[in-house]
């Protein structure tokens, strides 16, 4: 992969060459031979006055061709354009001479912005235009008059330092609003690689902080990722043959394939740890600016905790502590920098790496205590940790780390790399401490739940194994390490047994009290489920799926108390005032929509098509019966625009009900203007569960959600002579998991394995 990442450094630098001997000759056709040809020009071996300008040495005085941008500093990619600036000493004919460059490069086809000025108009717009002094910061001499370059730079330079307390605040504000707008490149799933946080041009900021003489250059560390990125964007023009920054899906594994690197997973990993080290560096520049242009902080020292104190606004070692006798000395200084708010400073990040030794094993309780210390603060504990993690501290504290570090999930619904997933997680869990009995378990376990994706395999059941031993390794006692590991390893089960079973279903409430096994280890993994869905993203939680979880631990935690739950209500106020509505009632408020209608079957497939005909995307579903009447829960976003008027709904409900209102046209009208996915995606998957309930036949559906996906698997049942008895419909990104609860006509769940063969390819027929 070196290899290919020094032939792209090579391409880029031959580039440049290249284009400087073509921009060199046209910079003289257009500054000598035509003008002498067209009579525009006066005396003089080059064709110009003399005094017009002292000649450089290609024999042109008062005229300089001037490079910024990429091909400024050099880094021009396949399909960069070319930034330019004519640089002139007020020479009249300086028009001409432009036209006679900027012409034959756009009859090439290249992309160009491009400029001409006197020095003093250069140095008035980079006082005013922040694009403008980026570029003449790093601008580099092509052709014509030297001096004309030299002393833009220079007096661009000057005000740039003599003005950087506004200049400097101005290029910050730039930053935070290209970051909200880009997001952090290292969580993306399609990141800008110049715009996100992370990107190609907070490197530039920061060498831009440089020029200023108020902070350091980027380090090594800095100009590999930055390099990295470069080779990134160079393969990424390759394989689009376009001057695109936007690595999307489809092109992750052939941008991949020009970097040597084995798959879009590498590729994405390697571009999530640059991200990461450029943030890093970046948010440093960015305190050591604040410090520097606000003055200086309070002298003193403030205790912290053993050995650490805090220092002009940052966490350091006290005076006399030798780092190489305390192999806890790391995470008692991590902990107190969380605790306080405040962070490590540079220097003690560094002394640490490079003098403590290493924990023995078990660890002490003291080092266990640090830890937990340090993920209970909180979101404070996330710009720690990431200090910990660039320093490398994390790989040596919990070797395992190193199989998860960096890791993309490459999956709409996670927001994060696994490893900061985990940190988000445990941050969450930390507002939940004091609702549960075993506030440090819980705060280890949301650390450790998703450990099991560095292992091939079912992420849940390695990540037990995985628990159990650094369980041990940091000094557990072994009840505590099984604690560990059954929270770890049932993680996912509250949430997804809410979602995709009835909990009306005893069978489900006994399966999942006998998983857990006793109300401490329930109420770790409830705390967990919140904290879990939270730092997954926006569409792994929701109200809708908090009220189940929170249902079904009700029930739960019952049984494991040896009493009967106390029943939910059949109906609410609200539902039983629809229901005596009679006939079928709609009511809509935000993103939910209630349907109450007399049961039949049918009934949830055939509102779903109503909605799906209004243009209503079904986020989530659960339905299910009370007596003589169906009360069904949607969870709804429109597609565009506002929602539809509830009285239509409620209208267009009533007429499908009565069969007078022809859905499937409507939605087969729909279908066939809905654009296909941009990229591949799995097939169709439909699974009937085995012994999930006693009554019903539990079918699962996976599938790439799209409109009246709804509609079609509840008719497929119903084409197989099946009603659904309950539902929990779940759509997590743009994939839907669909589970429903079946029977036949005479009310029993299906035994045939024929007729159950036949329902499953039923099923995926429709998904077609």
């Amino acid at each position: 992969m070196r290899g290919e990442a020094r032939s792209f450094a090579a391409a880029r630098k031959d580039r440049a060459a290249d284009i400087d001997r073509w921009l060199t000759d046209l910079f003289r056709t257009a500054a000598t031979g035509p003008y002498a040809r067209d009579g525009l020009s006066g005396s003089g071996a080059t064709g110009f006055p003399e005094e017009r300008g002292s000649a450089g040495p290609n024999g042109i005085g008062g005229v300089a061709l001037v490079a910024v941008g990429s091909l400024g500093r050099g880094e021009l990619a396949p399909g960069s354009d070319l930034d330019l600036v004519l640089l002139h000493n007020g020479r009249d004919d300086v028009a001409r001479i432009a036209d006679r460059i900027w012409y034959p490069i756009w009859d090439s086809g290249v992309g160009l912005d491009h400029s001409v000025r006197t020095v003093d108009e250069a140095v008035k717009v980079a006082r005013e235009d922040l694009k403008a002094v980026l570029g003449l910061i790093q601008a580099r001499h092509v052709v014509g008059d030297p001096e004309l370059t030299r002393a833009v730079r220079e007096a661009v330079l000057a005000e740039w330092r003599a003005d950087s307390r506004r200049r400097l605040a101005e290029l910050r504000a730039a930053a935070d609003k290209r970051a909200e707008a880009g997001g952090e490149l290292a969580f993306l799933l399609e990141p800008d690689l110049k715009d996100s946080r992370g990107g190609i041009r907070d490197v530039q900021a920061m060498q831009a902080v440089a020029a200023a003489w108020v902070a350091s250059a980027p380090g090594p560390r800095v100009r590999e990722a930055y390099e990295l990125l470069l080779d990134i964007r160079h393969g990424l023009h390759l394989v689009t043959a376009r001057g695109t920054d936007r690595l999307v899906l489809q092109e992750q594994d052939a941008v991949a394939g020009t970097l040597g690197m084995l798959d879009a997973e590498a590729l994405m990993r390697r571009l999530a740890e640059a991200g990461r080290t450029i943030s890093h560096s970046f948010d440093a520049t960015w305190r050591t600016v604040d410090r520097l242009l606000t003055g200086p902080a309070p002298r003193g020292r403030r205790p912290l905790a053993d050995g650490v104190v805090e220092h002009g606004g940052e966490v350091v070692l006290a005076r006399g502590v030798n780092p190489r006798t305390d192999p806890t000395l790391v995470l008692r200084a991590a902990a107190a920098a969380a605790e306080a708010g405040l962070p490590l400073a540079p220097a003690t990040v560094s002394a640490l790496a490079a003098q403590s030794p290493p924990l023995p094993v078990p660890w002490p309780p003291e080092a266990r205590a640090a830890l937990v210390a340090l993920l209970g603060a909180g979101r404070a504990a996330v710009p720690v940790w990431e200090e910990l993690d660039q320093a490398g501290f994390l790989v040596r504290l919990i070797p395992d780390w190193e199989r998860v570090r960096h890791r993309p999930q490459r999956n709409p619904v996670h927001r994060y790399t696994v490893d900061r997933h985990l940190i988000e997680t445990a941050a969450g869990a930390a507002s939940f401490t004091r609702e549960v009995s075993r506030p440090d378990l819980l705060l280890i376990s949301a650390l450790l739940h998703d450990i099991g994706k560095g292992w091939p395999g079912d992420h849940s059941t390695t990540g037990e194994i995985v628990a159990r031993d650094i369980g041990a390794r940091i000094g557990l006692p072994p009840a505590d390490v099984e604690v560990l590991a059954t929270v770890v390893r049932h993680h996912l089960l509250l949430p997804e047994t809410a979602t995709r079973r009835d909990l009306d279903d005893p069978v489900t409430i006994a399966r999942v009290a006998e998983a857990v096994g006793s109300r401490e280890v329930l109420e770790l993994l409830a705390a967990l489920a919140v904290c879990d869905g939270h730092a997954t993203g926006p569409a792994a939680w929701n109200s809708w799926k908090a009220s189940l979880v929170s249902d079904l631990v009700r029930r739960v935690r019952s049984v494991l108390s040896g009493t009967p739950p106390v029943p939910a209500p059949v109906l609410s106020e609200e539902q039983a005032a629809l229901a005596r509505h009679g006939g079928g009632a709609v009511r809509v408020n935000g993103t939910a929509v209630t349907v109450v209608a007399p049961d039949r079957p049918g009934l949830l497939w055939r509102a779903a098509g109503v909605l799906a005909a209004h243009r209503m995307v079904v986020r989530s579903a659960s339905a299910a019966s009370a007596g003589a009447t169906a009360v069904i829960e949607f969870a709804v976003v429109p597609e565009y625009g506002t929602p539809p008027d509830p009285a239509t709904l409620e209208a267009d409900l009533r007429l499908v009900l009565a069969g007078r209102l022809d859905i499937e046209q409507r939605l087969a009208r729909r279908a066939r203007s809905v654009r296909p996915p941009r990229v591949p995606v799995a097939p169709p998957r439909v699974t009937l569960v085995d012994d999930a309930s006693t009554t019903s036949t539990v079918v699962e559906v996976r599938a790439h959600d799209r409109p009246g996906l709804l509609w079609r698997i509840g008719r497929a049942f119903g084409e197989c002579g099946l009603d659904v008895r309950a539902a929990r419909v779940e759509t997590l990104g743009a994939e839907a998991v669909d589970v429903f609860y079946v029977a036949d006509r005479t009310g029993r769940p299906i035994t045939d394995e024929q007729q159950r063969l036949q329902v499953r390819e039923h099923v995926l027929a429709a998904l077609r």
